[in-house]
């Protein structure tokens, strides 16, 4: 099945062009014409959204379940067409689209069978005491509810998972927020189609053509059309930092500022403790190498940073690091900007006081090769620029002399996804210290293992202190992500009539949490 875009927005069930284009470049296959958005469109789907709002926000659990699945449905039979015109746009292999595609109609039907069970709603209820003294008590319920209508954008690295259908739309469709869906310039194709499947799940299922748009992008003012437009009541991002921060900053100066919900950056540190690297080091040091190149590196969880104490222990693991990663052949990029992004960022790690060259390589325009560099405890705490983010697979080991300086470059971070911990029994004494310090600073804190690969489940937080997000208490990522787009309501004295369907079944069974 070939597909070949129409290059049009989806604007409350209408496909529409405007004047202005412009062309997707593609890794490989042909190049095709977009039509760029506008805050016009924005305007439109925003007030569709609202409207669409008080009909969807309002339905049955079982009702929206049934969208999810719809959409699920109507993804996987455009999965030939999907996976073609994807791995052009991304220069990814056809087994990672597949298993992105997978991983896509997979969340959609975990937030179905989430709503449907219903506890995400957190119901309360306080019977009420009319002769409680000095003051009777009110009978008092409440639950979680949707806030409006949501905006999220495209993700440049994942196509699918973090797109059109992705973790931030499904979680908003399962909480009852319609969705503005602005369009990475970096996949238009693959988020074209995607939005075909859900609007024909939109017609299957009888709902308001506002539930969902489609913006294309093309130039930032679309963006910033999006999130400041009154009828957005909260926004799901993930991107880079400087991109993410301007757009959070327009949010917070909104005459009714919003919450942002971005995931920003984060380079997820390992600390390789000293009997793990004693034990299997050279095997920690192939599994490292593996895991910073995996998709050329372009995964927010990528591990770019191992710390290590030194002697030879550490000199081996690093050893075994250079030999693996010198093997790895060159792998596209998702776009060339990206690319030579990458380039740059080597360029700049490279140069910094103290920097060891261990690996270095030669960018040709979208591809990457990895690099890997060393530096002292004392010249990474010193500077900054060595605990920024570079897109892409590029690790730096930091020696430390003793566990104490450990403990203090783990102080050093700033917030991050995820932080990792090799240990074996013998080094639990160390990792105890390391854990309090470590759980401050991530979201996810794992042992012996490597982060890229984020379980989509109800336990799962994907996200962290900033900048690694833009709110600590919040996840990206497993059925825990609804919560960002429900608000809490109480209600008082509320008429069992009145009440939400869901909310009066407490009529039955009083108690908290009891439902």
């Amino acid at each position: 099945m070939t597909f070949t875009p129409h290059g049009k927005h989806l604007i409350a069930g209408e496909w529409i062009g405007t004047e202005q284009t412009f062309t997707s470049a593609p890794a490989n296959g042909p190049v095709h014409v977009f039509s760029v958005g506008t805050a016009d469109l924005v305007d439109q789907a925003a007030r569709a959204a609202e409207d669409a709002f008080w009909t969807y926000g309002y339905m049955t659990r079982a009702a929206r379940a049934d969208f999810l699945d719809a959409i699920a449905e109507e993804i996987e039979a455009r999965a030939e067409a999907i996976t073609e015109i994807g791995c052009q746009e991304t220069g990814l292999p056809e087994v990672r689209l597949n298993g992105e595609r997978g991983r896509t109609t997979g969340q959609l039907r975990l937030f179905a069978d989430h709503i449907r069970i219903g506890e995400y709603l957190d119901r309360r209820y306080d019977e009420a005491l009319p002769e409680r003294q000095p003051l009777p008590r009110p009978d008092l319920r409440a639950m979680q509810r949707p806030v409006g209508p949501v905006a999220v954008f495209g993700a440049s690295n994942f196509p699918l998972a973090f797109s059109t259908a992705g973790g931030d739309t499904a979680a908003a469709l399962a909480a009852g927020c319609p969705v503005v869906f602005k369009g990475h310039d970096a996949h238009p194709g693959t988020g074209e189609i995607v939005a075909e499947a859900i609007h024909a799940a939109i017609l299957e299922c009888g709902l308001p053509a506002g539930v969902f748009s489609l913006v294309q992008g093309g130039t930032i003012d679309v963006g910033q059309a999006l999130v400041q437009h009154s009828l957005i009541k909260a926004v799901g991002f993930t991107g880079s930092l400087s991109g993410g921060r301007a757009l959070f900053d327009l949010c917070a100066h909104r005459d009714e500022p919003i919450p942002f919900f971005g995931e920003l950056g984060s380079v997820n540190p390992m600390f390789m403790l000293p009997e793990a690297l004693a034990n299997r080091g050279t095997e920690l040091g192939q599994g490292w190498a593996g895991s910073l190149t995996m998709g050329a590196g372009q995964f927010c969880t990528n591990p770019g940073i191992a710390v290590v104490i030194a002697g030879a222990e550490a000199d081996a693991f690093v050893e075994a690091t250079r030999a693996a990663l010198s093997e790895s052949g060159a792998q596209v990029m998702l776009t060339e900007g990206i690319a030579a992004a990458y380039a740059n960022g080597a360029s700049r790690v490279g140069q910094q006081t103290g920097v060891q060259d261990l690996l270095t390589s030669m960018c040709d325009r979208r591809e990457a090769k990895p690099f890997l560099f060393r530096v002292t405890a004392r010249d990474w705490i010193d500077n900054h620029v060595l605990a920024e983010e570079v897109f892409g697979p590029l690790g730096m080991v930091v020696v430390v002399q003793d566990a104490d300086e450990m403990l203090s470059v783990a102080r050093s971070f700033t917030g991050q996804l995820t932080a990792t911990l090799h240990l074996d029994d013998a080094d639990a004494a160390l990792g105890r210290r390391l854990m309090p310090v470590l759980e401050r600073k991530a979201g996810r804190v794992l042992a012996n293992g490597f982060p890229t690969g984020v379980e989509v489940s109800d336990s799962m937080v994907h996200g962290g202190p900033y900048p690694a997000s833009t709110n600590f208490g919040a996840t990206s990522v497993g059925t825990l992500s609804i919560r960002r787009f429900l608000r809490p309501v109480c209600y008082q004295n509320i008429p069992a009539a009145l009440l939400p369907a869901d909310l009066a079944r407490a009529e039955e069974r009083p108690g908290l949490h009891d439902y």
